[in-house]
């Protein structure tokens, strides 16, 4: 099944330059290694979160989200679970298009995303403009992300290049339902406060609270989504002895409380409406 997707992703998304590309996909178990694309790549999910890792970062797609790719940028896809369906449209690198293009990052999707999202499900392959109003409809799709996607969700955490700062990262990442204390981390590696904070700034941009933020509201989808925990049993989980604490922390991290976050999962109806 791996070398199916590779294969598939090298030779024919590529394969036509001029075309808008559609797939949908059940992905199993299966992870698609690292690949490039010369089209942009629309990337949505849904049946479990999805880790996409590049040279730089792992990003973290969970439900209700999508991410959009840049051509060019190496990256590998890894599903939390067999039950994952990705949906893709890829298009071609227009003059002049916007700097939005550009970057990569993870949107939330509105309603009039989601529906247009829905209406994708009926293509399959290359879209040219010999019909135009499906090539017109993707390019429509295309054109409003600069437009609603306000809101850059910051579940991504660069990889750590010093292997001292590898070592408390992988640490904290094991134990993110125990108090994690920036002294007592520090003293547990060999190193000074001052000397820690300074790795976590250096090597990957963040602070320890920031970096440890993430790693846990990333967890904290992910139970909330497939294991399907309360919120109570969440916030255990990931660490935060006071529900409203983890609950406000989650809220500025994505958007919404962890309890609408579970109803707007609820609400998608994708496995009947996209099937």
């Amino acid at each position: 099944m791996a070398n199916i997707h590779k294969d598939y992703y090298l030779t024919e998304v590529d394969k036509a330059p001029e075309t808008i590309y559609c797939m949908h996909d059940l992905m199993g178990e299966q992870d698609i290694s690292a690949h490039q694309h010369l089209k942009g790549q629309f990337l949505y999910t849904e049946g479990g979160v999805v880790h996409v890792s590049t040279a730089q970062k792992t990003y973290f797609l969970p439900a209700r989200h999508y991410m959009w790719i840049p051509p060019g940028v190496v990256h590998s896809i890894h599903p939390s679970s067999a039950d994952v369906t990705m949906r893709n449209l890829y298009f071609p690198v227009e003059a002049d298009e916007n700097p939005f293009y550009a970057q990569k990052g993870i949107y939330p999707v509105n309603d009039l995303l989601l529906q247009m999202i829905i209406f994708s499900n009926r293509w399959s392959g290359d879209i040219d403009q010999t019909d135009k109003s499906s090539y017109r409809f993707a390019l429509a799709l295309k054109a409003i992300l600069p437009e609603v996607s306000l809101y850059k969700l910051p579940l991504a955490l660069p990889y750590a290049k010093d292997k001292r700062l590898a070592s408390v990262i992988n640490f904290m990442g094991e134990n993110l339902s125990e108090a994690i204390v920036f002294p007592a981390l520090a003293t547990k590696f060999g190193l000074s406060e001052r000397s820690l904070s300074r790795l976590f700034q250096g090597d990957v941009g963040m602070s320890f609270i920031q970096y440890l933020t993430i790693q846990r509201m990333m967890l904290a989808v992910q139970l909330l989504l497939e294991d399907k925990m309360s919120v109570k049993e969440v916030a255990s989980m990931v660490g935060y002895n006071s529900i409203p604490t983890f609950s406000t922390t989650f809220y500025k991290t994505l958007g919404v409380r962890p309890s609408e976050y579970v109803k707007m999962k609820g609400v998608l109806g994708l496995d009947t409406m996209l099937a």
